[in-house]
């Protein structure tokens, strides 16, 4: 019992130390998962915006619960996943909603599905037991591997789709609730129906995405999250949320977020796919900082920036820049189709020095199809320019295509493949500027899921039940016959002219003039 408490009373510090929890007597009651621990959860934008919406609804509420900082204590004392707000267990809601975020997440929701003693597979689970939803960024993509594990998927935005649920779900019996979704837009009723890879939009109304709580318990650090622009206005190949997913960019005028800042609001972070592209954004970030908070934007983009943005964002408290590349050479950015060149993130790094910043950080990709050892030579190259003009730290992960973009289907370039680019990447630099790696062996794995079907789900089942260790995740890939959506087009000999294998028509333009899915957390 004595452990018991323990767990019990960290979560009640966590509670005191939030600003902006809801509570609310409702006669559906929904528990609000996030598959990570609550630093990560709580750092979510789409997971708080839910959470308001659902106490939005006039007959429900929501609690929250997360994967556990300590999964062992747990289990070792007998507790039961409980909810933050009230410290219920989650066997006695009527919903589970889950938000996953990427595909890596899938061995969370089995954690705390067991956690709650519920049957992982959806198959053997029945009326006595809660509706399963998940939703999420992984929605976007490919919610495939989740098939196996719920009753319900919610594809895409969600702020209006979950009070179509929660509507329904309050006046329905199961099976009746079930055929309604299925037959509705915007859901996928695994075994029912729903239409695949489906991107629900909701009305520019609903905008922005916004925290209902702050606390010092995240990532973040008690800022206030809220999203000046959704989508994006760009075609990178290999991103979900490029310009042609509901619709491209939809700006929200400066007037209304900074009429949604909370006064306490200290910190505020400007998020979304492509913030700098916000045509107000300097005088979005002006108001801001003039008002006395710190200011951190994500998403980056280096031809978007001027020294008086830079300068902003120094004064708002930045001590780093941080921009992605996207590629190793300029061939590699011009075959994902990236609008960036060295000379604009050249610029940037003057900008980051001029405004006193102490280091610039550059995200990159290495394992692009066609990519040759002179693209990392490039990126070594001009990696070594940037670093005479300001320190840099260089991450780099490989590239795993994603469903629902127009690389989809391109292959995993290789474990040991990604591994020498790497080392080639570390010995050319020579320690003038830190390289911040992605595991390859990991990105392998979120490959295979963000490819592969319910199988996939299936066989990160059996690794979790293994150890979730990566001989465990090849393992069970291998015995589950998982077999990437593009491999399976080849051997079938059919192609899709919208994927993957058109998009190398660009190359040779692209080669003629050289010589060789973006971090979401304000910088």
């Amino acid at each position: 019992m004595e452990g018991r408490f323990s767990l019990l009373e960290g979560v009640r510090a966590r509670l005191a130390d939030e600003q902006g929890t809801l509570r609310k007597e409702a006669p559906y009651r929904v528990a609000l998962c996030y598959p990570s621990p609550y630093h990560v959860g709580m750092s979510s934008l789409g997971y708080q915006s839910i959470y308001r919406e659902i106490h939005l609804h006039p007959g429900a509420t929501a609690e929250r619960t997360f994967l556990p900082d300590d999964v062992e204590a747990y289990r070792r004392t007998r507790t039961p996943l409980f909810t933050y707000e009230s410290g219920t267990a989650v066997s006695d809601f009527p919903m589970l909603a889950f938000s996953v975020a990427y595909e890596l997440e899938l061995t969370g929701l089995f954690t705390m599905l067991e956690m709650a003693g519920f049957p992982l597979l959806r198959e053997e689970r029945d009326e006595r037991h809660p509706l399963i939803v998940a939703g999420g960024p992984l929605t976007f993509s490919n919610p495939d591997p989740l098939e196996p594990f719920v009753d319900v998927l919610v594809q895409g935005e969600a702020e209006e789709l979950i009070h179509t649920l929660l509507e329904a779900a309050r006046s329905m019996e199961r099976e009746a609730l079930l055929g309604f979704l299925a037959r509705t837009p915007g859901f996928r009723v695994p075994g029912r129906g729903g239409a695949r890879y489906f991107v629900s939009k909701a009305a520019d109304a609903r905008l922005p995405a916004r925290s209902q709580i702050i606390t010092p318990n995240t990532e973040l650090r008690s800022m206030f999250l809220i999203e000046p622009e959704r989508g994006c206005s760009r075609g990178c190949h290999y991103c979900v949320m490029r310009r042609t997913t509901n619709g491209g960019m939809r700006t929200v005028p400066p007037e209304r977020v900074l009429s949604l800042v909370p006064e306490h609001a200290k910190r505020v972070g400007l998020v979304g796919a492509a913030v700098t592209d916000h045509p107000r954004i300097v005088e979005l970030l002006r108001t801001l900082v003039d008002s006395g908070r710190e200011v951190g934007v994500s998403s980056l983009r280096a031809d978007r920036l001027t020294q008086e943005l830079v300068d902003t964002l120094r004064r708002g408290g930045a001590s780093n820049l941080t921009v992605a590349a996207d590629g190793a050479s300029q061939r590699m950015r011009d075959l994902v189709d990236r609008k960036h060149s060295e000379e604009q993130i050249l610029r940037a790094a003057n900008f980051a020095r001029t405004a006193g910043l102490k280091q610039l950080k550059v995200y990159n990709v290495v394992g692009l199809p066609y990519e040759e050892d002179a693209d990392i030579d490039e990126l070594v190259r001009f990696t070594l320019e940037l670093s005479r003009i300001i320190p840099v730290a260089l991450g780099v992960a490989p590239f795993v295509a994603k469903r629902n973009t127009p690389l989809d289907g391109a292959p995993f370039a290789g474990i040991r493949e990604v591994e020498s680019k790497l080392e080639r990447l570390r010995r050319g630099l020579k320690g003038r500027a830190e390289v911040r790696p992605t595991s390859a062996r990991w990105a392998w794995v979120e490959y295979m899921l963000a490819q592969c079907g319910p199988e996939a789900g299936l066989a990160t089942m059996d690794a979790w039940k293994a150890g979730a260790s990566f001989a465990a995740f090849k393992r069970a890939f291998e015995a589950r016959a998982c077999v990437p959506y593009q491999a399976r087009r080849v051997e079938d000999g059919r192609r899709n002219p919208t994927v993957w294998p058109s998009v190398p028509t660009v190359v040779p333009v692209a080669a003629q003039g050289t010589s060789s899915g973006n971090d979401a957390r304000p910088s």
